[in-house]
């Protein structure tokens, strides 16, 4: 195992980093978040793997780090960015589509209609074509998902358009 972590530790990390940073930097500059951001999330996750067993197997050398001065700094410098990240942003971040989809999928049909860009017997029809149940425009799709089995969300993502530039 000790032979398999001194090959392969630091090529795995390198190789992951690469990735991430890229997927990373794409992500920064919103360049197809489609699709980096699952890529950067998983293979993030995955670099952790060969970060731990690397530190593990250097544990010796890393602890001298700590000896010098700037791996100080450089720790709190680093903890205290992440802090005030977390601060200014972490009660508002997060994806905007959690704090909006109760709203739509609470809301009526006449009242989701021109969101859609349709009239709310026209919202109707095409969640009766879907397969859904309605039986009035003052249903909300939280209603039609409980009758159907289904969860809101999943009603809701059923009428958003298919294609992006799209109308309905």
């Amino acid at each position: 195992m000790n032979v398999f972590i001194k090959k392969y530790s630091t090529p795995f990390i390198t190789g992951l980093f690469v990735v991430s940073a890229i997927s990373g930097t794409a992500l920064f500059f919103h360049w197809m978040p489609g699709m980096f951001h699952s890529m950067h999330t998983w293979l993030s996750m995955v670099l952790l793997l060969p970060f731990v067993l690397h530190v593990w197997r250097n544990w010796g050398q890393f602890m001298l780090y700590f000896r010098n001065p700037s791996m100080l700094v450089a720790c709190v410098v680093s903890l205290a960015a992440a802090a005030g990240f977390m601060v200014m942003t972490g009660h508002a971040g997060g994806n905007p589509a959690q704090r909006v989809f109760p709203l739509l999928t609470h809301a009526p049909l006449g009242t989701l209609a021109p969101l859609f860009h349709a009239t709310p017997d026209e919202l109707a029809t095409r969640l009766t074509h879907a397969g859904y149940s309605v039986r009035s425009t003052d249903e909300t799709l939280e209603e039609l998902a409980t009758a159907a089995g289904q969860r809101p969300n999943d009603v809701l993502i059923r009428l958003l358009p298919q294609h992006a530039g799209h109308r309905h």
